[in-house]
C-alpha cells in the first residue's frame, strides 16, 4: 500500500491556521491578545504600592509566592477617567519568564483568528504606539485591535523586564 502525504500544504497554509485570541476592552476599544501569554484571569484587588514607580505600575500582589507587577494599561495609554468597577479585571500574563498583571476595564471572549484575517493596522497618531499593534480584525462587526502584549510588555518604557544588554 502507498502511504498518502497529506502534510505537504504550500507555505501558505499558515495564513488560515486559526490561532485564539483573548479579547479585553480599554475605554471603548476592543482589543486582542494571543491566548498563551495569558497564564489566568483575575477580579481586580488594589495592590501593594511601590514607591517611585510609574503612575501606571499600581504596585505588586503575592500570587501564590511569586511576586507580580500590576500595570494599569489604562493609565500607561492616558484613556481619560480610570474607574474600578465589579467588570475591571487583572490579566496575569506569562511573557519572557515573568509573571506581570494587566488592568483592563472588562475580559469579552475568546476567538480563533487567522493570519489572513488580521489587517495591518493603518499608521495613526494616537495614544497607543503602533510597533505594538500587530493588525485589525473585525468579528461580527466588531473591530478588535490586535496587540503584541510580549512587545508592550517587554519595552523600555513599561519597565517591567531588564534589559539583557546592559
Amino acid at each position: 500500500m502507498e502511504a498518502m502525504n497529506h502534510g505537504s500544504g504550500a507555505a501558505s497554509d499558515d495564513d488560515l491556521v486559526p490561532s485564539e485570541y483573548l479579547t479585553f476592552t480599554l475605554g471603548s476599544e476592543e482589543y486582542a491578545i494571543d491566548i498563551l501569554k495569558v497564564q489566568e484571569i483575575r477580579g481586580y484587588e488594589p495592590p501593594t504600592l511601590i514607591a517611585n514607580a510609574p503612575p501606571f505600575i499600581k504596585g505588586v500582589i503575592n500570587l501564590r509566592g511569586i511576586i507580580v507587577p500590576i500595570v494599569d494599561l489604562r493609565i500607561k495609554f492616558n484613556l481619560g477617567k480610570i474607574e474600578y468597577t465589579p467588570f475591571t479585571v487583572v490579566i496575569i500574563l506569562n511573557i519572557a519568564g515573568r509573571v506581570i498583571g494587566a488592568v483592563v476595564d472588562s475580559v469579552s471572549d475568546v476567538f480563533s483568528l487567522t493570519r489572513s484575517q488580521i489587517r495591518q493596522a493603518p499608521d495613526f497618531s494616537g495614544t497607543f504606539d503602533t510597533k505594538y499593534i500587530l493588525g485589525l480584525a473585525t468579528i461580527d462587526n466588531r473591530m478588535m485591535i490586535v496587540t503584541d502584549i510580549e512587545r508592550l510588555m517587554t519595552s523600555a518604557d513599561m519597565a517591567l523586564i531588564d534589559s539583557a544588554s546592559e
